[in-house]
């Protein structure tokens, strides 16, 4: 039997074949837009063929889901949270077989792929406590026989835009909260990972259809940039959430605010880990390891800068080196790979026109910065020493490239690490007390993840996911973020013989 065909074999499991169909549209797999193929980074051969959406497609797909909608949302909040956790369980069932997909056509490592889709399994968790705690308050009234509350609707449909680094993880920070808000989903995955799409939406579609619910109510399509277009122009969809790059989100955010919807950003990061003099070295080497080279720098919330304190920099930097020289880079498919391809080909050649302006702008390579010759997109983890204040620092490069900058102060590190347009994520390893304060304080780190000792990535689902500036501001995941996903009513009801008006005002 041939690699292919045994591969086929295991993706059956999640329903792909070598032929897919690209749409999700009112119960019904169809599509009639352009046949792509998918490949995987690791040999950059083709996958499966995917016939993607059409605009015809989306409308027809769009116009069941706004009607469906009306249904769901008069579906009590508990029952829904129901159907969230019978998602939940469907995708244990299919956790491992799923996450070899997510790696295959992703290239992050298996572990990770897993990591990927059991992030969602939490997220369906989250969201069934969440189905039994949308509550409003109670506000007292200054009126007699009046009671004023705030109430929380629907908002109808929420639009999800996805990336290729998390497939499937930031659909489900979406999905399963919209879900037991009362939404409707309408999914646009990447272009890049159909298969992806294709296997999480027939794993939901499962579900409704065991329930006999409308499919329509979780809608799904693979394609192009005309689809999310489309999304972000539909007047039917109140809340569009959008994950990619800061210039295209800023795009989505200014089409959907001239019809006056609602955008969820979650754009670029370039994010820091500062070490101060006091820290536990090995603890920041295996930290920034991760945070640095974990899914080949392709996180938003991947560590761009180290800013290693003046008295132990170079300590610091020689065991990072020594660790980096160490790491295993292949197939993420095989165990012990700590390091997969990048995602494109592209991504490649982004790589080395970045390692190309790092040495004109005065960096110094201190290990890595060259592509690995294969049929992949490997490339060599990079450490670089550079200056603050040149200009890449302030980009966001979406590889392995670590940028290592010297301080002095803790006041130095922290204008270093909110010196750039981007506020996601950031980390300080330190034991002081003082220090850990000040970070987390008002005039500390200005990113919407502010860490303590451990590093920029690995978020966990409880807390409100998101950052400022370029990064959008938005806040995906747990917390209150649910409260993006409705609309506040505010209800004043008066149950009594009289009308007294607020602030004492005589009117007659």
């Amino acid at each position: 039997m041939s690699f292919a065909k045994r591969e086929y074999e295991f993706l059956r499991e999640v329903g792909i074949g070598p032929k897919n169909l690209g749409c999700y549209v009112n119960g019904v797999w169809k599509a009639s837009g352009p046949t792509v193929y998918t490949v995987n980074p690791a040999n950059n051969q083709a996958i499966a063929e995917v016939v993607e959406a059409s605009i015809r497609d989306y409308e027809e797909g769009m116009r069941a889901c706004y009607e469906a909608a009306k249904l769901w949302m008069q579906i009590p909040a508990p029952k829904r949270g129901e159907i969230v956790r019978q998602i939940g369980d469907a995708l244990r069932a299919k956790v491992y077989h799923l996450g070899h997909l997510v790696s295959l056509e992703m290239g992050k490592i298996l572990p990770e792929g897993i990591g990927e889709v059991q992030e969602i399994i939490d997220m369906c968790d989250f969201a069934v406590g969440l189905s039994r705690q949308l509550n409003g308050s109670v506000i007292p009234s200054e009126r007699p026989n009046h009671m004023m509350l705030e109430k929380w609707n629907p908002l109808g449909v929420v639009g999800v835009i996805t990336a290729f680094n998390f497939p499937c993880a930031v659909l489900g920070w979406n999905a399963c909260i919209a879900l037991v808000c009362g939404n409707s989903v309408v999914w646009k995955g990447a272009p890049t990972t159909p298969l992806v799409t294709i296997a999480m939406t027939k794993i939901v579609a499962g579900v409704l259809e065991k329930n006999n619910l409308p499919g329509a109510i979780f809608t799904a399509f693979c394609g192009g940039a005309d689809i999310g277009q489309a999304i972000a122009m539909d007047t039917r969809i109140p809340l569009v959430s959008f994950t990619g790059s800061s210039k295209v989100g800023l795009s989505v955010q200014q089409t959907v605010n001239k019809r006056f919807g609602k955008c969820l950003l979650e754009l670029s990061g370039n994010n820091a880990i500062v070490v101060m003099d006091d820290a536990e070295i090995e603890l920041v080497v295996r930290s920034v390891l991760f945070a640095a080279v974990g899914t080949a720098g392709q996180r938003c919330t991947t560590c761009r800068r180290l800013l290693l304190h003046e008295n132990i920099y170079q300590k610091v930097l020689e065991r990072l080196v020594e660790v980096y020289k160490q790491i295993k880079i292949g197939d993420p498919l095989e165990k012990g790979t700590l390091l997969g391809p990048l995602h494109t080909h592209a991504s490649r050649e982004n790589f080395e026109k970045g390692i190309q302006k790092i040495k004109s702008e005065g960096g110094k390579i201190l290990t890595g910065g060259s592509v690995i010759p294969s049929e992949g997109n490997f490339v060599q983890p990079t450490i670089v020493e550079i200056s603050a204040s040149a200009d890449i620092v302030k980009e966001e490069l979406f590889a392995p490239v670590l940028y290592v900058m010297k301080f002095q102060t803790f006041k130095e590190a922290v204008e270093i690490n909110n010196s750039v347009p981007q506020g996601l994520s950031s980390s300080i390893f330190t034991r002081k007390p003082e220090l850990i304060f000040n970070w987390i304080g008002p005039l500390g780190s200005d990113c919407g993840i502010v860490n303590v000792n451990i590093p920029t990535n690995g978020a966990e689902i409880g807390g409100a996911f998101g950052g400022e500036k370029a990064t959008g501001g938005g806040r995906e995941a747990g917390s209150d973020s649910w409260k993006q996903y409705m609309r506040r009513s505010t209800c004043t009801i008066n149950y009594g013989a009289e009308l007294p008006l607020a602030q004492g005002i005589n009117f007659c």
